[in-house]
């Protein structure tokens, strides 16, 4: 067969990101994808609870998309494909166990009287914080949006340091590797602020003790307040559709059903990938949207390569929760039911615990819950009158040593026993907040994290971020101190998506640098 310009392996937001790019730009393009769908994790089902009721299953809030240097090259082109978002002027809550809620706008002035409201001087270093983020946002989302170990992030810092002087600079990096405890605590006076912000620090697989948590909350606080926690209308799978037409439309190839069983190389080079129906497709240059599990361990292995300094970590795992519900939600404390992400926690302890149990293989005791509200955005999600929720629960073992309320028999690893038991649980505590639950609840659906894994085999052991995000596998050693960038020891060989810089997330980040690095 013809040789292409470009192999793909994997359909996720990165992959699909550097697919479009590179066949806008004239490039012959194939993906390939092993499930029967495209998308990984933006994925849209109405077989999921009850016919008419759409759930995002994984993927669901496209803020880093919105703010991220992929949406500001392919936006346009991917709305003429039929890609629209929805919004609400509330992206995020917090409900503490004893019924008292704090609520974030889109407004800054507004956010900054009810902070000081609840704590002195709260709002005035809200402010403070985001807006410290912003005047440096063209400095840091730079960092982590472009290839790092580069001569262009060299000048970049360069220039800061002549701008700034080193011991200013020094001071900011200092203060970005703060921990959100570390930051909220010396910070801020309201438990309530406190407990708005400490379970962000989860969405980003970290915990509130882990370094430079406390800067990603806060690029995280003010993406939140600058653009909302859109979702995509009919679900994120219609994201994946429009990637797929917009890069039909510019001349490429997607093929789903088919799973790359070993990447061929010869003379040190990749030169294509043999399927595992034993074809072998030809391309100038193999680009791998894979965990590296997967890369060095499957698709490599036939390959003697230099063996990494230690062995890549993956997080904690996911948890979800979809309902199907017959009618309005009645929450327990007011300003609720316009709010597209509410967290159900008690503040940095809670969030603190629960991460910690899950690290150390236990089921959580009391979970940190997200809440999320898609039909308050999109009313195209469920039938009129009705309402769903997503939930997820960032805080579940990969592998299982127990319970830590002593209430669940555990085996090491998933089973639908486990999964249903746990979901009680969390629902449980869901219940607790929502006045007429038992009169609206119609349908669940559980996921535990080898059921999402069994769906994308990126999420090794459920973990949504491609691997554990402490700073010794973030930034420049991501996913490995020897790995420059989306190179790979093999030429022609390119590795990316959340195993990679600039991490997890719906941004798609390395999709975005590997095609400007080959030219798109």
């Amino acid at each position: 067969m013809a040789t292409v310009d470009h192999l793909i392996i994997g359909s996720g937001i990165n992959a699909l990101v550097a697919a479009a790019m590179l066949s806008r730009k004239g490039d012959s393009v194939l993906m390939i994808e092993r499930e029967d769908r495209i998308g990984g994790c933006m994925f849209t089902s109405d077989q999921v609870t009850l016919p008419g009721y759409h759930h995002d299953v994984m993927a669901a809030t496209f803020v880093l998309f919105l703010t991220g240097p992929a949406y500001g090259a392919l936006g346009e082109d991917l709305a003429n494909h039929g890609l629209e978002f929805c919004h609400i002027s509330h992206p995020t809550a917090v409900l503490r166990p004893d019924g008292s809620a704090l609520t974030l706008t889109m407004d800054r002035d507004s956010n900054i009287r009810t902070f000081n409201s609840r704590g002195a001087g709260d709002g005035d270093q809200h402010g403070a914080d985001v807006g410290k983020v912003e005047e440096d946002a063209a400095f840091l989302f730079a960092l982590l949006g472009q290839p790092l170990w580069s001569g262009k992030t060299a000048l970049l810092l360069a220039k800061q340091a002549w701008k700034r002087g080193l011991g200013p600079l020094k001071t900011w990096f200092g203060e970005a590797l703060e921990p959100t405890r570390g930051w909220l605590e010396t910070r801020y006076q309201s438990a309530d602020v406190q407990a708005l912000w400490a379970p962000w620090v989860l969405h980003v697989g970290l915990t509130p003790e882990a370094s430079y948590s406390g800067q990603m909350t806060r690029v995280i606080a003010f993406a939140l307040e600058a653009a909302g926690a859109p979702v995509v209308k009919g679900g994120a799978g219609q994201a994946a559709a429009a990637f797929l037409s917009l890069i039909k439309a510019n001349g490429g190839e997607v093929r789903t059903g088919v799973e790359a069983a070993s990447i061929l190389t010869e003379g040190g080079k990749a030169i294509g990938v043999r399927t595992m129906q034993g074809e072998e497709l030809l391309a100038r240059n193999v680009i791998a949207s894979t965990a590296p599990g997967q890369l060095y361990g499957d698709l490599l292995k036939a390959e003697t390569l230099p063996e990494p300094t230690k062995k890549f970590r993956h997080g904690r795992g996911n948890f979800q929760l979809h309902y199907a519900l017959d009618g309005p939600i009645e929450w327990d404390a007011e300003g609720l039911e316009d709010v597209a992400l509410i967290h159900l926690a008690d503040g940095i302890d809670s969030v603190s615990k629960s991460s910690n149990e899950a690290e150390r293989g236990m089921l959580p005791e009391t979970p940190t819950i997200c809440v999320g509200q898609p039909h308050r955005l999109d009313p195209t999600r469920c039938p009129e009158g009705k309402a769903i929720l997503w939930l997820q629960i960032p805080d579940a073992p990969r592998v299982i040593k127990g319970d830590a309320a002593a209430e669940i028999d555990t085996t090491p690893d998933w089973t639908e026993t486990m999964r249903e038991a746990y979901a009680d649980r969390i629902e449980g505590i869901l219940k607790r907040h929502i006045q007429n639950w038992d009169a609206i609840r119609l349908e669940r659906r559980a996921y535990s994290p080898a059921d999402l894994e069994g769906m994308n085999i990126n999420l090794v052991g459920g973990d949504p971020y491609g691997g554990a995000c402490t700073i010794d596998q973030f930034f420049v050693w991501r996913p490995y101190a020897t790995q420059s960038n989306n190179a790979t020891p093999i030429k022609g060989l390119y590795h990316i998506g959340a195993s990679t810089h600039p991490g997890p997330g719906l941004g798609g980040g390395s999709g975005f640098n590997i095609a400007k690095g080959l030219g798109a």
